[in-house]
């Protein structure tokens, strides 16, 4: 699927969810879906708990993810001794 494809699965309107980015049709937070997979819940484990997702919908809030931090820049909050 091209990556255009899958950012139309991701959309925003500030009358879901306060604006935030979400998957099409339902109220899941592209932030709550990196959140699960950052804890450790598997792609197969949120598919089962969110019927109707697909493994492109995850993919798709990894790609929305991908691009909104390709115009950030980071900066270092303190300095470490190595």
């Amino acid at each position: 699927m091209q990556d255009n494809d899958l950012l139309e699965r991701i959309t925003l309107d500030p009358h879901v969810m306060v604006g935030k980015p979400v998957i099409r049709g339902t109220r899941l937070t592209v932030e709550y879906i990196l959140k699960l997979l950052a804890s450790g819940t598997t792609i197969t484990d949120i598919l089962d708990e969110y019927h109707g997702l697909t493994p492109d919908d995850i993919r798709a809030c990894l790609l929305f993810a991908t691009k909104a931090l390709e115009t950030t820049t980071f900066m270092p909050l303190a300095m470490t001794e190595g």
